[in-house]
């Protein structure tokens, strides 16, 4: 299906929903399922995700350690698609999940401290791509990707990849690719606040190698000024 068709069928879906949430005067959730169903017309995979709870997650795990920022399901890299009747479904029934995208497959991420990512935008002007704001502390800059080479042989691995498992080991820049994910807007932040994009993902995908440079750089500047600069790069 091309990008056409995704976004005539995410349409007609979109306006379903809307239908089905018209008939609950207590859902009021068309902006959401438009942000989620937005990023799947772009080909994004997406699935859905725990939720932040006064107590802690959602989720049934006592102490979980990332609450409301993890997946529903362990098998979140086979559920997640670009399907839109089925994410529209998740939505219907979900109604209060987070939604993850899949890294790796039609996008990279790369995720730093929020003081970083601000003099990154300054920095990369109109050169950058989709970004947005994870809680307080951290922004994320969506980026093409290095993950699907035509020539498997052509992977390559990198120091600063993250997967869910290592997050602890890059407190600073971190770069989502094959086997990671990360929270969507309008996803609720365990901090309470709400994601939200800073440049709309509907801008171009940059190139990932220009976007590092230039968050390498930014995560120097931060370092520079704080007390222990080896949280930047996760030593």
């Amino acid at each position: 299906m091309d990008r056409t068709d995704r976004i005539g069928k995410r349409a007609r879906v979109a306006g379903w929903l809307r239908r089905v949430q018209r008939e609950d005067p207590g859902a009021g959730r068309d902006r959401r399922a438009d942000l989620i169903l937005d990023v799947v017309g772009l080909g994004w995979p997406v699935c859905p995700a725990a939720h932040p709870l006064e107590y802690g997650c959602s989720c049934d795990r006592i102490g979980c350690p990332s609450p409301g920022m993890h997946p529903v399901s362990f098998a979140w890299q086979t559920q997640a698609t670009t399907d839109v009747v089925q994410v529209a479904r998740w939505l219907e029934l979900h109604p209060d999940a987070n939604f993850v995208t899949a890294t790796g497959v039609a996008h990279d991420v790369l995720d730093v401290p929020a003081e970083a990512g601000e003099l990154a935008l300054q920095a990369l002007g109109s050169e950058v791509g989709p970004v947005a704001a994870c809680g307080p502390d951290r922004q994320l800059f969506f980026t093409a990707t290095r993950g699907t080479p035509v020539d498997e042989d052509e992977w390559w691995p990198c120091e600063l990849d993250c997967h869910p498992e290592t997050l602890d080991e890059h407190p600073g820049l971190r770069w989502h690719c094959r086997g990671s994910y990360v929270l969507l807007p309008p996803s609720r932040h365990p901090s309470g606040e709400e994601m939200h994009w800073i440049r709309g993902p509907e801008t171009p995908l940059p190139d990932p190698l220009r976007v590092l440079d230039v968050l390498t750089d930014a995560c120097d500047t931060v370092g520079a000024s704080a007390v222990d600069s080896r949280w930047l790069m996760g030593m």
